[in-house]
């Protein structure tokens, strides 16, 4: 009878065990890092990423959050300065033990990160336009590669449709992004009979605000009776003040026309736009597109953030396409571990803002469409020329000799983002 009791009371024991276990796990939140700059030179920028963030993680909550457990943002402050980036990167990793981390928008913060990634295996969602020429296990890169932003861009300077350019002046902060995409134009440019003397380039540091000089250099470097146009990957709060100079100097979109490739609609919120109207950006999304998609995000988002005069732009499109794919590889994998979520990604798809099918491919790159906008006077850009359908962004450029070689492909067994791709007979 005793031996009977005994027995009982331990079966009990061990229910309830298992039942408090189930009772914590459901209570457990899935951790969601969020680091992005909320302070320094591209708060401008980058804020709004974390605002768009955390109006998808409230909507993922508001449908049940993912495997029966609520989803909990852990937002952090990088404050602009790079290596505080691999700091909290750290810490969302190690200390917070976030299951993914959604953030950086410039190159030289998501190079700082990159080690601290690979070395704890987090995973991370990068939504911004960047460089190419890097593929890494633990990154997903929803933002454009050049092959899916700047290399049409110069397509359409150079057409008849563009102005037909003959020269190119490279204007670009002083950093890894701008310095790898100008040495890919330039070969670029090359290969369309564009030589060195028809090319000028110029690098100032992030925050530059006397753009007076180099306006007036980019004048006289027009003033060769070549047609001339900008490509322009300055970024973050310097392209208030560069912009100005160009209305101060009357610069006019049909003399220059300047294409840039991080002026978004956030951007020129806090510009007057009159002077800079017809001048170019160059993006996998507008908020002016119309489609139903794209107007139900745009509805959401001012419902959220309590403001109608709030704005969208391209990195949000990719937050929200990254966010919506993960959350379905989650589903899928039944789990948040990393190592399965990322073998869940490839093949996921999302309805693009703008149209078509967004799909993650084994290069941990999307298929995108181009768009290239021109500024309006109500800080929104009109649509003068986009692609057919969606392109698939590149890993590494053909334009760069010792990348075009490279293969990006991380599905088992081929599982390599820097390899020659192996040769069959």
């Amino acid at each position: 009878m005793r031996n009977k009791l005994h027995t009982i009371l331990a079966a009990g024991a061990v229910a309830g065990a298992i039942l408090f276990a189930g009772v914590a796990r459901a209570a457990d939140t899935i951790k969601v890092g969020i680091l992005h700059s909320l302070s320094g030179t591209m708060a401008i920028s980058e804020t709004t990423l974390k605002d768009v963030m955390l109006m998808l993680i409230e909507d993922q909550n508001g449908k049940g959050g993912l495997l029966g457990r609520k989803l909990e943002a852990v937002v952090v402050d990088p404050a602009s300065n790079w290596p505080l980036f691999a700091e909290k990167a750290r810490e969302l990793i190690d200390k917070e033990k976030v299951d993914v981390v959604f953030g950086c928008w410039t190159s030289v913060s998501r190079k700082s990160v990159l080690p601290v990634f690979e070395e704890l295996n987090g995973l991370l969602f990068y939504p911004v336009q960047y460089e190419g020429e890097e593929s890494s296990r633990n990154v997903f890169y929803t933002g454009a590669a050049p092959n899916q932003q700047a290399i049409p861009a110069v397509d359409y300077l150079l057409s008849e449709d563009g102005g037909g350019a003959q020269r190119i002046v490279l204007l670009g902060t002083d950093y890894v992004y701008p310095r790898t995409t100008n040495k890919i134009l330039r070969s670029y440019l090359h290969s369309k009979g564009i030589t060195d003397a028809d090319i000028m380039e110029n690098y100032t540091p992030f925050g530059h605000s006397d753009w007076q000089s180099i306006v007036a250099e980019v004048k006289s470097f027009a003033s060769a009776g070549k047609k001339t146009a900008v490509v322009s990957t300055i970024n973050g709060d310097a392209n208030v003040p560069f912009y100005k100079e160009l209305a101060n100097q009357g610069i006019k979109a049909e003399d220059i026309p300047v294409v840039a490739f991080s002026v978004g609609e956030e951007e020129l919120a806090g510009l007057d736009t009159a002077p800079l109207v017809g001048h170019l950006a160059a993006w996998n999304y507008f908020m002016s597109v119309d489609t139903p998609e794209n107007e139900a995000f745009i509805e959401a988002w001012k419902a959220f953030i309590k403001d109608e005069n709030r704005v969208t732009n391209d990195p949000m499109e990719a937050h929200y396409i990254g966010f919506k794919m993960w959350a379905q590889a989650v589903l899928q994998a039944g789990s948040t571990d990393v190592d399965a979520v990322r073998q869940a990604m490839y093949g996921q798809t999302v309805a693009n803002l703008t149209g078509g099918t967004a799909v993650m491919n084994t290069n941990h790159h999307l298929s995108k469409p181009v768009l290239i906008g021109e500024i309006q006077d109500d800080g929104q850009f009109e649509t003068v020329w986009e692609t057919d359908g969606v392109v698939v962004g590149d890993a590494w450029s053909d334009f760069i000799p010792e990348s075009a070689k490279l293969t990006a492909d991380w599905t088992y067994p081929w599982v390599c983002g820097n390899c020659e791709a192996p040769k069959y007979d």
